[in-house]
């Protein structure tokens, strides 16, 4: 699980400076995956209507109920490496 863990903690660091930005389904993707591996399901109510942003994160960090920190952590460094090979 270390190993994992630094892989993880690296494919982090390296999601801030890719070479261009994702569009925001990929971004919502990857934010929904780092809540899952740090946080574990979602623990917090869903925003109100009128946060959008909110409730958009909020919905798709709870589409991943159930899903392990390992197998979080294993598709967020996937996504991030595939984003680093598009370039």
């Amino acid at each position: 699980m270390s190993d994992l863990k630094t892989q993880f903690e690296q494919a982090a660091r390296e999601s801030t400076e890719l070479p261009s930005r994702p569009d925001n389904q990929t971004l919502l993707q990857l934010y929904a995956l780092y809540k899952q591996a740090t946080v574990g399901d979602v623990n917090t109510k869903r925003p109100g209507m009128t946060d959008f942003v909110g409730r958009a994160k909020w919905d798709a960090w709870e589409k991943l109920k159930g899903m392990t920190t390992e197998a979080a952590m294993k598709a967020y460094i996937n996504l991030v490496n595939q984003l680093k090979a598009k370039g």
